[in-house]
Formats: C-alpha cells, sequence, structure tokens
C-alpha cells in the first residue's frame, strides 16, 4: 500500500530541504518529495493530513540503555523501543552493560534477535571496548563488528588506563567505528553524588568537580594524533571539555560528541531537596557550564543530542541520595526539551532537528537520517507548538526516573513511521 503524507512542513537537513512538502511512501521507502499539492492523490493510498505538523525523517539517539539482558525489571528491549516510538524515536544504539556485558559476539546476536522479536524500531549494538568493562584487556572489536555493533564504549565506566584506550583507538581507526568515551577520572569522582560545588557543599554531599571530565577528554583528544582513531565524547557536562573539543576541530582532530537535553535545561540547583531523580553521570553542572554548553550548541562544537536513557527501578532511586543510583529515563521528553532551545533561541528548529536525525546517523555511517528518495520511511510527525504538562507515570517506560515531573512544555509527538509502518501515534 501506498502512504501520502500530505500537507505538513517537512524538514529534511540532509537534503537542505523545508519547507511544505508531500511525501510519498511506497514499500516501505520514499519514493517521491514534492512540493504541497504537486503529488495528485493515488488511488487506494492511504493518506495522512499533517497539516499544522512538522516532518522529519525518525529521530535517532546513539546512547541509551535497554537493560536486557539482566535487568529487565528497570527495561527491556520490548519497553524501551515502545518509550523510543512515542518519543519520535525510529532509531536507537544501546549501550554494553548489560548483564552479562556485550563484550563477545553471543551477547550481541542476542540483542539483535531480541529485537527482531520484540521491538518495532531499529536496534543497533555498542560492544564494549574492554572485556567485563574492566579496563584491562581490550575485547575482541573485531568479532563485534562482524556480529553487528556499530560502535565500542565501556559506557559508564571510562577507560582509564591510556595504553588501552590508544590500542582501542587504534582499532577504532581499522573497523572505522567511533570509541565513544565516558570522561571521568574515577580517582577524582570516587564516592561523589553530584557536582563538586556550592550546593553539594550546602547539602553535605561529596561533589564530582568538572576536572575530572576535563582531563580525560584531553588525554583522549592527545591520543588521536598517532592513532588516527575516531573518538566520540559521550553526554558532555563540562564547559570546559567543550572548548577543548572545539579546539581539538580546529585541529582537524576526529572528535565528536553529544550533550544529553538534562544537561542544557538543568544545573546541579536540581538536586537540592535531595531529590534522587536529578542524580546522574555526569552530574548536573553550574550555569555557566550550562552557558558554555549551549554555545558549543549554536556554534556546532556539539554534534548531535542524545537522551543517555537510563531507567531504574523506584528502589534504585528511592533511598539516601548518596546511595542512590545514577541516571534519568529521557526518551519521551527529549523532543520538548530540545525544542525548549529552539524557543530560546539558542539553535533553530532545522538545527534542532539536523541533531536528531543527520548527524548522529553520519556518526556511524548509517543510511538513514534523511529522507531522500529511495530511503526507509522512517518518519516523525510533530507539533512544534502543543502544550503539555510532563506526567512521567505516563511514559511507555517501565521506569519513571525523571526530575521533569510537572513541567510545562511545548512539543508533542503525533506519529512515528518505521519503515512506512506507523508504530506509535498519539491519542
Amino acid at each position: 500500500m501506498q502512504i501520502l503524507i500530505k500537507g505538513g512542513h517537512l524538514i529534511d537537513p540532509a537534503n537542505k530541504k523545508n519547507g511544505q512538502f508531500d511525501l510519498l511512501i511506497s514499500k516501505g521507502k520514499i519514493e517521491a518529495v514534492e512540493p504541497e499539492g504537486k503529488i495528485k492523490d493515488i488511488p487506494g493510498a492511504d493518506i495522512i493530513d499533517a497539516k499544522g505538523a512538522i516532518v522529519t525523517p525518525g529521530f535517532c539517539d546513539m546512547h541509551v540503555h535497554f537493560r536486557e539482558p539482566g535487568h529487565e525489571y528497570k527495561e527491556t528491549i520490548e519497553t524501551g523501543s515502545q518509550s523510543a516510538a512515542a518519543g519520535g524515536f525510529t532509531t536507537v544504539a544501546v549501550m554494553p552493560n548489560t548483564s552479562p556485558v556485550n563484550d563477545n559476539r553471543s551477547v550481541t546476536e542476542f540483542i539483535l534477535s531480541q529485537a527482531k522479536e520484540t521491538s518495532n524500531i531499529n536496534i543497533l549494538p555498542i560492544g564494549a571496548i574492554t572485556q567485563g568493562l574492566r579496563g584491562e584487556t581490550l575485547s575482541d572489536m573485531g568479532e563485534l563488528k562482524e556480529a553487528g555493533c556499530i560502535g565500542y564504549s565501556d559506557d559508564g565506566r571510562p577507560v582509564s588506563n591510556s595504553e588501552i584506550m590508544r590500542r582501542a583507538l587504534e582499532y577504532s581507526k581499522m573497523f572505522d567505528l567511533p570509541c565513544i568515551q565516558h570522561s571521568e577520572v574515577l580517582e577524582l569522582t570516587q564516592g561523589g553524588s553530584m557536582n563538586e560545588g556550592i550546593v553539594s557543599t550546602e547539602l553535605g554531599l561529596k561533589g564530582m568537580p568538572t576536572e575530572a571530565e576535563d582531563i580525560m577528554v584531553h588525554r583522549d583528544i592527545s591520543l588521536l594524533p598517532k592513532t588516527g582513531g575516531r573518538l566520540h565524547v559521550a553526554h558532555i557536562s563540562s564547559g570546559g571539555s567543550v572548548d577543548l573539543v572545539r579546539q581539538a576541530k580546529a585541529k582537524g582532530l576526529a572528535v565528536t560528541c553529544e550533550v544529553a537535553p538534562h544537561h542544557f535545561t538543568l544545573t546541579h540547583d536540581a538536586c537540592r531537596g535531595y531529590d534522587t531523580n536529578a542524580k546522574m553521570s555526569p552530574p548536573l553542572r553550574t550555569e555557566s557550564d550550562l552557558d558554555m554548553i549551549k554555545e558549543g550548541m549554536r556554534d556546532g562544537t556539539i554534534d548531535i543530542i542524545a537522551t543517555d536513557h537510563a531507567p531504574h527501578d523506584r528502589v534504585d532511586k528511592q533511598v539516601e541520595f548518596s546511595k542512590a543510583c545514577f541516571g534519568i529515563v529521557g526518551l519521551e521528553t527529549a523532543l520538548p526539551l530540545t525544542l525548549k532551545m529552539v524557543n530560546e533561541n539558542i539553535i533553530s528548529l532545522e538545527k534542532a532537528i539536523d541533531m536528531l536525525t543527520f548527524q548522529p546517523n553520519q556518526l556511524f555511517k548509517l543510511d538513514k537520517g534523511t529522507l531522500g528518495i529511495g530511503k526507509a520511511a522512517d518518519i516523525t510527525l510533530f507539533d512544534e507548538k502543543m502544550e503539555y504538562t510532563i506526567n512521567p507515570s505516563q511514559f511507555k517506560s517501565r521506569s519513571k526516573n525523571s526530575p521533569y515531573k510537572g513541567w510545562k512544555v511545548k512539543g508533542k509527538v503525533l506519529r512515528t513511521m518505521v519503515n512506512g509502518k506507523t508504530i506509535f501515534k498519539s491519542n
């Protein structure tokens, strides 16, 4: 069956389209994109009236935790996929800190098998840099790529050993896949619960200094000239780190970075009242850091927006702040929080869509994030002006750990499509 999406405002940064276009889908692929009214109604075609909606390539989140295998009580590939679809995401990359760790072919194949059986979106595994995420011995990175991994990361545990990271970057060049680093010097953050500063002092909590992130980013960038590897800095949170990435890019080094919505919308003040939903790693920083992150988004230093969707059960969060797990669910709030940056004139709407669609796919050199002719019909429709109040109890995710409860926001996903099939439709 053919599907005709009519009357929408189409934004496709990859093809430099931004205006009123109609879009024709045939056999799950984009058949035509033409100015509004140029595609005539086709007998038997399914007509989708997109008047008042923004039509974009499906969003892509390159940093999520779906907890399967091993911690299915927090999230599964199935529930995580439902949450992603509700947030407008058609493709996600799942991190390897599962149990067992995704450091070998069998775990990668299990994830892909589960995705095929239970998911309605594109699931892309990230393989571990080191065996067991212990930072001691490299995983078989070639085997992981053959099994279907699209990148490497030890995720919440940084690769502290410089020699190991050097070799990982060398292999990343060989396999043409990025090494994704959680930038943190553990010796500086051990026992910490939040950003080190005036708020942590007032709350009597051990802090995690920005220097812990900056030092690791500097070290990894310093390894790039000799290795020729591809470095991606995950969930950047420090203004100093943003500046380091900016300088590295000016030198032509192969470094990219991502920012999570909570790091451009919240500061450490959110931890007041000991709200464990505001406990995350890297921690929420200062207003100054937030301003520098916004500048990095504005000038292109920060390449993509990724949620670091990290679901936790109530048991993991309803404890003392120092004992609570780090993490926040983010798939279903990413759009309105990103649009907040648009409404504040930090970035344009087209730039926001680029950071959610084409750029993350570019990171992994995937043939997605575009509405080009012949491409998969992975599409998101949303109303940028629709106002509502965030209510975590309504999330599709199995976990509800979000500090945004009660926030009044603009931007609602109306429909999400994968290969031309509607997998989510707003009530």
